[in-house]
C-alpha cells in the first residue's frame, strides 16, 4: 500500500494516467475559466469563510459521527456512521453545490446546469440556486424521474426546470451527456455544476475539495485512526471527500460499487464525459450500460482519482448486489432507527458481509460515510416490506 496525499492533480489535471480535459473546443475555454476562478477562490480566505458560513448555517455542518451501537454488537465490529443524511437536502451533495454556486456568482453566471440520477444532486442544485437567486436547469433520465418522483417534486418546488432525458438507458450517464451538450451553447451565462468527481479538469479535483469537508470533519471527530474507512462509489464524490481525510493514515480505504456499475472494480481505461478513467466497455471499446437499484450508482465508470487510487493500491474497490443493499437498508433501519439511501446501503452491505465472513476481524473499527437518507427510495423499498 502506497502512502498518498490527495492534493492537486498533476499537470493537465492528471491523476497518474487518468483525468485530463477531453472537452469539445467550445468548452475548453469555459473549463479554463472554471479552473482559474476556483484556484483564485480557494486561495481567498473570504470565499472560504463564506462557504463555511453557508455550510454551517444553511446546510447544518458539521454532521455528527454516530456510533451504531446495536448493529455493531450484531456484527462484532465497532461501526461509526458519518451522517451526511442529516445535512440539509438529505445528502452530501449540498457541500459541493454550495461551493460551485458561489463560484458561479463569482464568474457572473446567473444559471446553474446540473445532471442528476438519484435526484439528490438536482435537489441540492435547486436549493443553492434558490438561496443565491440563480436559475437552475436539471437534466434527469426519464427512468430516474419515474423511480425518484419525490425528488422531482422537490426540484420543481424549489423553482428548477427538470428536463427529461429520453435517450440511451434514460439514467445518469445519459443525463450527464445531455447536460454537457447543453452547456456547449450556454457557457456565456451558465455554469455546469457537475455533481461528482468526474468530467473534464478541474471538476474531479474541485468537487473532491468541496467534499473534503466530510473527511476532515470525520478525522477530527474520530479519536485516532479507524481500521477501515468505507464509502459507496458511483462517480465517487462522497468517497473521494471521505478518503481525502484519511489517505495519509494507515486506515484501509474501501470503495463499494454496485455490482452492475463496477467501473473501478472491473472497468478498463477509456474516455467519457471529458476525462480518462475506468469504464465498463465491450470488446470494441463501447461503453456498456450500467445497472443498479440505486439511481445514484447507475453509472458505468468512476472518477479518475479513484482509478488512480486503485492502481496505486491505496484504495480497494468491491461490489455489492441489489439484494444485499436492500437487506442492509432494513437491517440498519431496525437496529439503529436510520433509513439510509440505497446508495449508502451498498457501503453498509459490504461491512455486513465482510464482518460475517471474517474479512473484518472481530473488534475492528469501521468508519462509514452514510451519504444520504432513504426518503427518496420509498417507492422501491416498499416492495421489501
Amino acid at each position: 500500500m502506497q502512502d498518498v496525499t490527495m492534493g492537486e492533480p498533476q499537470a493537465r489535471g492528471r491523476f497518474g494516467e487518468y483525468g485530463g480535459r477531453y472537452a469539445p473546443e467550445s468548452l475548453v475555454e469555459a473549463c479554463g475559466q472554471v479552473e482559474e476562478t476556483f484556484r483564485e477562490a480557494w486561495g481567498d480566505p473570504g470565499f472560504r469563510a463564506e462557504l463555511a458560513r453557508l455550510l454551517a448555517l444553511h446546510a447544518g455542518r458539521p454532521t455528527p459521527l454516530t456510533p451504531a451501537l446495536r448493529l455493531s454488537e450484531e456484527l462484532g465490529v465497532r461501526l461509526y456512521l458519518k451522517r451526511e443524511d442529516l445535512a440539509h437536502t438529505g445528502s452530501h451533495k449540498i457541500n459541493n453545490v454550495l461551493g460551485q454556486a458561489l463560484l458561479a456568482t463569482r464568474m457572473g453566471r446567473r444559471r446553474l446546469i446540473a445532471e442528476t440520477g438519484a435526484g439528490q444532486h438536482g435537489v441540492a442544485t435547486a436549493t443553492a440556486a434558490a438561496l443565491l437567486g440563480l436559475e437552475a436547469t436539471v437534466f434527469m433520465g426519464e427512468r430516474d424521474i419515474e423511480r425518484q418522483a419525490l425528488n422531482v417534486v422537490r426540484m420543481r418546488l424549489l423553482g428548477a426546470e427538470v428536463v427529461p432525458v429520453t435517450t440511451g438507458s434514460r439514467t445518469l450517464k445519459d443525463a450527464t451527456s445531455e447536460a454537457m451538450r447543453h452547456w456547449v451553447s450556454a457557457t456565456a451565462d451558465s455554469h455546469y455544476c457537475v455533481g461528482s468527481v468526474i468530467g473534464p479538469d478541474p471538476y474531479p479535483w474541485m468537487v473532491r475539495e468541496f467534499q473534503r469537508v466530510i473527511g476532515d470533519e470525520a478525522r477530527e471527530q474520530y479519536s485516532g485512526v479507524p481500521d477501515h474507512v468505507v464509502a459507496c462509489v458511483g462517480g465517487g464524490s462522497n468517497a473521494a471527500g471521505t478518503f481525502a481525510g484519511f489517505a495519509d493514515t494507515p486506515a484501509r480505504l474501501v470503495g463499494v460499487e454496485a455490482e452492475g456499475g463496477a467501473g473501478a472494480a472491473r472497468g478498463r481505461p477509456g474516455v467519457l464525459h471529458g476525462c480518462r478513467s475506468l469504464f465498463l466497455q465491450d470488446d470494441d471499446g463501447q461503453i456498456v450500460e450500467a445497472h443498479s437499484i440505486a439511481a445514484g450508482l447507475d453509472y458505468p465508470g468512476v472518477g479518475p482519482e479513484h482509478a488512480h487510487l486503485r492502481d496505486l493500491g491505496r484504495a480497494r474497490y468491491v461490489t455489492v448486489t441489489d439484494d444485499e443493499a436492500a437487506r442492509a437498508v432494513v437491517q440498519l433501519a431496525r437496529t439503529e432507527g436510520i433509513v439510509p439511501a440505497l446508495e449508502s446501503a451498498h457501503a453498509l452491505a459490504w461491512v455486513i458481509r465482510a464482518a460475517r465472513d471474517g474479512e473484518l476481524p472481530a473488534g475492528s473499527t469501521v468508519l462509514m460515510t452514510l451519504s444520504g437518507r432513504g426518503d427518496k427510495d420509498v417507492s422501491t423499498l416498499k416492495e421489501l416490506l
